[in-house]
């Protein structure tokens, strides 16, 4: 009997697939840092409608690209079985389920202001974070497809070429954010409008380029993938929308507790809903390393569970989550020695109440610390459910942890305990402590013993 692959052997392979999409992910939230940081130069008003409308964008975002997240492990389950044809039928049907559903959220960002305004935030917050949204809502489209591709690419273990068109997108939206929002090299001073126009042609311009990539590259035109690209593949439509719509879902159980906490966090103040927006923003950061592994653990996951490999399957899941926790214990560091300083970086201190979110944001992000191995424990978990296209149970634990655990406790924490901004990210600790347990006992359960090939 031949002896499998060992642990570092799985750990050398999720590197060299992990670190890409690592670099990528890090390069995308560079769109949303730069907006972050430049808005903080400008205003506090301005950064704040931002932090509600990047909001509500990436809630929206999350729910439509549920369909790409479930299709990486579809087309990396199909490669391991060889199936070449499914892998096209599955990457076509998604990117029609992506247009379909960013056509579809146009009317909700542009008419958000009313939303905002119900929801209970300031009117002149919702009016600004409506602007934003009626330029940066038709990214939504390009930033779906950027997400198809990105997932496509991936599972062919193509990661290097979607971080380099992520950097190249990243210095676009610096260049233009740097125009636009001050009004410099002789542009206009547009100052959100122009932070969302920045974003808008970012994602334009990433799509273009991965999508140039996966027509032209020698190598993958066998899969014929825009070949005919505008005719119906019905039972490959169903087949992702199957898989697709319950991984939307648990994007949007997960966001939405981030995001009812941005909208809770406005109702006790402008100060604190900045300083809760940059710190988001800083333990973002962090997820999207978690976040590229679980990325590489869905593809690991998805070939081995199309060649009838279990033992790798299993073993390439312990060594994903160690590697995950590893760097979790890391940011958990980072984040208690160095708070005030992290915050700094985002905020000219001359600026009026500069030193007040600071000083609000330096606690946020020392709590931050301690769900930074939950964070890592639940999304590694979710990633390799999805590598075996186990999508409906999820969903069913995340609606839990966070909406029946993690939303009222925050809401019970900050409001009536009392305990305000930091009340509400303890609630968001519990919530996916909750949801870290129950995800990763679910694929211990149904995976994490060797069966036979």
């Amino acid at each position: 009997m031949t002896e499998g692959p060992t642990y570092s052997t799985h750990m050398r392979a999720l590197l060299a697939l992990g670190l890409p999409l690592v670099g990528s992910n890090l390069a995308q939230m560079v769109l949303h840092v730069t907006d972050t940081v430049m808005l903080g130069w400008y205003g506090v008003e301005a950064l704040a409608s931002v932090v509600l409308g990047a909001s509500a964008f990436f809630i929206l975002f999350i729910l439509g690209a549920g369909y790409s997240i479930a299709m990486m492990g579809m087309v990396a389950s199909s490669l391991g079985k060889g199936d070449e044809v499914q892998v096209r039928r599955d990457v076509r049907m998604t990117m029609w389920h992506s247009t379909l559903f960013g056509v579809a959220m146009l009317p909700v960002m542009w008419w958000s202001g009313a939303i905002l305004i119900a929801l209970g935030q300031k009117p002149e917050l919702a009016t600004l974070a409506q602007d934003y949204l009626r330029i940066a809502g038709f990214g939504l489209i390009p930033a779906l497809i950027v997400n198809t591709l990105r997932g496509y690419l991936s599972a062919l273990e193509r990661t290097g070429v979607v971080l380099w068109a992520t950097l190249a997108g990243a210095c676009v939206n610096v260049a233009l954010n740097w125009m636009l929002i001050f009004g410099n090299w002789g542009a206009p001073e547009l100052g959100v409008r122009g932070a969302a126009v920045a974003t808008l042609v970012t994602q334009g311009v990433t799509a273009l380029l991965l999508a140039l990539y996966a027509a032209r590259q020698p190598e993958l035109r066998r899969f014929h993938l825009f070949q005919r690209f505008w005719r119906p593949d019905w039972p490959g439509f169903a087949r992702v929308w199957r898989l697709g719509w319950p991984v939307g879902l648990t994007g949007l159980a997960e966001g939405g507790l981030f995001n009812a906490s941005t909208l809770m966090m406005g109702w006790i103040g402008t100060v604190e809903l900045a300083a809760h927006g940059i710190a988001i923003e800083v333990t973002a950061l962090a997820f999207m390393v978690h976040l590229g592994l679980s990325n590489a653990a869905t593809v690991r996951a998805g070939h081995a569970e199309g060649r009838g490999d279990f033992a790798g399957l299993r073993d390439g899941a312990v060594a994903a989550i160690a590697m995950s926790l590893v760097f979790g214990l890391l940011v958990v560091a980072v984040f208690l020695i160095l708070p005030g300083p992290i915050m700094g970086l985002f905020l000219d201190e001359a600026n009026p109440g500069a030193e007040r979110i600071i000083a609000f944001g330096s606690v946020l992000l020392a709590l931050a610390a301690l769900f930074q191995m939950f964070d890592a424990a639940q999304v590694m978990a979710l990633g390799l459910l999805r590598g075996v296209q186990d999508t409906a149970g999820p969903l069913w634990i995340t609606v839990i942890s966070y909406w029946v655990i993690g939303i009222p406790t925050s809401y019970l924490l900050a409001f009536p305990a009392g305990l305000g901004g930091a009340g509400l990210w303890l609630g968001l600790t519990i919530g996916l402590a909750v949801a870290s347990v129950l995800l990763l006992g679910r694929f211990w359960a149904r995976w994490g013993r060797i069966r036979p090939a």
